[in-house]
C-alpha cells in the first residue's frame, strides 16, 4: 500500500541534515563559534530590550536549613517572572547560586519539593526536587517558574482551549510574532541573572543552571546564549534532534524554526565550552533515547577536547527513564565545577 505520510521526506531530510555548522576538527574555532551563534540567535527569534526589572520581594520565610524569599521580577513589559530565592543557613556567603527550572510539570513549586496537585509527589520522587537538592548542597538555588507551567500556565477561559499541554498555543503564537518559547525562556533566565545581581549573597561569578526534561532544555539553550552562566547540568534533554524531537512526539515548545540547516544539539557545545557541562541521561528514557544521547555526547566531548576542556564535560547516566538522577549528578557536578 502506499504511503503519502510527510515522515516520507522528512525522516531521510533527518538523517542528512545540512548542518552547514556542524562541528568539524581542525577548524577555525572562533569563525565557526561566531557564526554558531549568529544562527542560534536567529533560530530563537527577536529578543526584547533590557528593560526595568521591577523587582520586587513579596514575603520572606525560615526554614530548618534555609532562608526563603518569594520575589517577582520584570523580565520584558507586560512579563512577570515569579521565582523563589533559597539561601543557606549553615555556611558564609556569597553562596554559588543554581538556578533551577522544572520542565512540563505543575509548575516550580516541585523544585521547592512541595506537592500541591495530584502527582506531584511521584514528580518529586523522581528526583525533581532540585532546588532542595542545591541548598542541601550548600548552594543558594533559584526556583524560577518557566512560562507556560505553574503559576504561568494558560489562562485563557477554558471554552477557547482545546490543546491538551498548556505550552501549545503560546508556542504557536510567539511563532506568529517572530518568536520561539525556547527564546523567551531564554531571555527569562538572563532576567533573572540581572535580578540575582542585585543580592550580595551571591556569588555572581558562579551562577548555574539546572533543569529536568524541560527545564533541561532552557538549561542547554540558556547557557548557549548567556555567557554569565559559568556551568550547566541539563538532564534528560540533550540528545540528537534526530533521534529525539525529530522522530518522537514532543511539545512544539522543544523546536527551533531551521535548526538543522545549520546544527545539530551537540554543535552548540561550541557555545557553552570550555565552561562546565554535566548531561545526566536515563538509560530507559523513552523520549531521550540513551542511543541519541550518547552520539550527541561524543561530538560534545570532541568540542571540549578541540577547546582544551576535555575534563569539563561530563554524561551521567542512571539506571532508570525521564528523571533527575541526584545521586550521581550531583557528584559529577562538584568534580567537573570544584565548587
Amino acid at each position: 500500500m502506499a504511503s503519502y505520510s510527510p515522515e516520507r521526506c522528512h525522516e531521510p531530510a533527518l538523517d542528512r541534515p545540512p548542518r552547514q555548522l556542524a562541528f568539524h576538527p581542525g577548524a577555525d574555532l572562533q569563525a565557526w563559534r561566531s557564526k554558531l551563534a549568529r544562527a542560534l540567535s536567529a533560530a530563537m527569534g527577536k529578543m526584547p530590550a533590557r528593560g526595568p526589572l521591577r523587582l520586587r520581594e513579596e514575603w520572606e520565610k525560615e526554614h530548618a536549613d534555609y532562608f526563603e524569599k518569594r520575589l517577582v521580577f520584570q523580565s520584558e513589559p507586560e512579563v512577570a517572572v515569579p521565582c523563589h530565592l533559597l539561601l543557606p543557613k549553615r555556611g558564609a556567603g556569597p553562596f554559588p547560586l543554581i538556578i533551577c527550572l522544572q520542565g512540563h510539570s505543575s509548575g516550580m513549586h516541585i523544585s521547592l519539593g512541595r506537592a500541591l496537585y495530584e502527582g506531584d509527589e511521584a514528580s518529586i520522587a523522581g528526583g525533581r526536587d532540585i532546588a532542595l537538592q542545591a541548598v542541601a548542597q550548600g548552594y543558594a538555588a533559584l526556583a524560577l517558574e518557566q512560562r507556560c507551567f505553574g503559576e504561568r500556565k494558560d489562562a485563557r477561559k477554558p471554552e477557547v482551549r482545546s490543546f491538551k499541554h498548556t505550552c501549545q498555543h503560546a508556542t504557536m503564537v510567539a511563532l506568529l510574532l517572530g518568536r520561539t518559547m525556547i527564546g523567551q525562556r531564554v531571555w527569562d533566565v538572563s532576567r533573572a541573572i540581572d535580578a540575582m545581581e542585585t543580592y550580595p549573597e551571591i556569588d555572581h561569578e558562579r551562577i548555574a543552571c539546572m533543569g529536568n526534561s524541560g527545564g533541561g532544555t532552557i538549561t542547554y539553550y540558556s547557557a548557549c546564549w548567556e555567557p554569565r552562566l559559568a556551568a550547566a547540568m541539563p538532564s534528560c534533554s540533550v540528545c540528537t534532534y534526530a533521534a529525539s524531537i525529530g522522530r518522537i512526539d514532543h511539545c512544539a515548545d522543544n523546536y527551533l524554526p531551521g535548526a538543522l540547516q545549520h546544527f545539530e544539539m551537540a554543535d552548540l557545545a561550541g557555545l557553552i565550552a570550555p565552561r562546565p557541562l554535566i548531561v545526566v541521561a536515563g538509560k530507559d528514557d523513552g523520549i531521550f533515547p540513551l542511543p541519541g544521547v550518547q552520539q550527541a555526547f561524543a561530538t560534545i566531548k570532541q568540542v571540549y577536547q578541540a577547546m582544551g576542556a576535555i575534563n569539563r564535560c561530563a554524561l551521567v547516566i542512571g539506571e532508570g527513564g525521564h528523571r533527575f538522577y541526584p545521586d550521581q549528578a550531583w557528584p559529577a557536578f562538584k568534580r567537573i565545577t570544584g565548587w
